[in-house]
């Protein structure tokens, strides 16, 4: 944006898994946009539908869909720090809704100003490189929805590569799945857990300080595999907090629920 042109409002779609587990996530992705020159709201929200859309629960995702379209109608953007619940809203809240319906239409439009944090701070506000610094090595975890419905690949590490001391360590097929599937993991444990022994191999080979990602869901999954091994070395960080430079303000708060 150009300092002629008006302040874009923001509504950030914080995603459950972000406000229960990983709220740290949901405050560096407004410190991002506000740097980017963006307004930013944190309207009343709730689940995006994800899940019941995934069992088979239409007419639930319907109803979900519904309020989130309601309350987040009013803004010039809408931006997540989740490709999974980005694409839930680009990809799928159309199709709940029939064929030339005033529903359909408000998906539509909803959808249309609807976006993963990376990839609208490079594709749609244009920004190249964040003031922020880690003196570490990491690798990035490409999450299944951003990667595949998304396109999300380049754009976090676009951004990363700008971050002062940071060395980006590519894993091999950073793109397969860490075993996370929302409900996949309590339905089918047993594929779940062999699907991010894999992951946690590539990781591994490495031999990256942090895994990044950008979806709270695989960080719960490959953490948690993490944790169950006794393995503290490899911290599990959202690519947010390392762009936002508050990486060490989320660690600190880590520490202290450990204690």
């Amino acid at each position: 944006m150009t300092d002629s042109e008006p302040v874009k409002t923001v509504a950030l779609f914080v995603t459950c898994l972000v406000d229960l587990y990983r709220p740290d996530v949901g405050f560096a992705a407004v410190r991002l946009l506000e740097q980017a020159g963006f307004d930013v709201s944190v309207p009343d929200q709730g689940c995006c539908g994800q899940s019941n859309f995934n069992s088979g629960d239409r007419d639930g995702a319907r109803q979900m869909a519904t309020g989130i379209i309601e309350r987040f109608s009013g803004y010039d953007y809408v931006v997540t720090p989740s490709g999974s619940c980005a694409a839930m809203i680009r990809r799928h809240y159309p199709a709940l809704f029939d064929e030339e319906s005033q529903g359909r239409e408000a998906a539509l439009a909803l959808a249309e100003k609807t976006w993963e944090l990376t990839s609208f701070l490079v594709d749609r506000a244009g920004l190249e490189t964040v003031e922020a610094t880690l003196d570490a090595s990491v690798t990035y975890h490409d999450a299944c929805s951003g990667f595949h419905e998304l396109g999300i690949r380049e754009q976090p590490r676009r951004l990363l590569s700008s971050v002062s001391g940071l060395e980006l360590q590519e894993m091999e097929q950073s793109d397969q799945c860490c075993g996370f599937g929302g409900l996949f993991c309590i339905k089918y444990p047993q594929i779940s857990n062999r699907i991010v022994e894999s992951k946690l191999d590539a990781i591994r080979a490495t031999g990256a300080d942090y895994v990044v990602a950008g979806d709270v869901g695989c960080m719960m999954q490959i953490e948690g595999k993490l944790h169950r091994l006794g393995e503290t070395q490899i911290r599990v960080v959202h690519v947010a907090e390392i762009l936002a430079d508050s990486l060490a303000d989320t660690l600190a708060g880590n520490s202290d629920a450990d204690d």
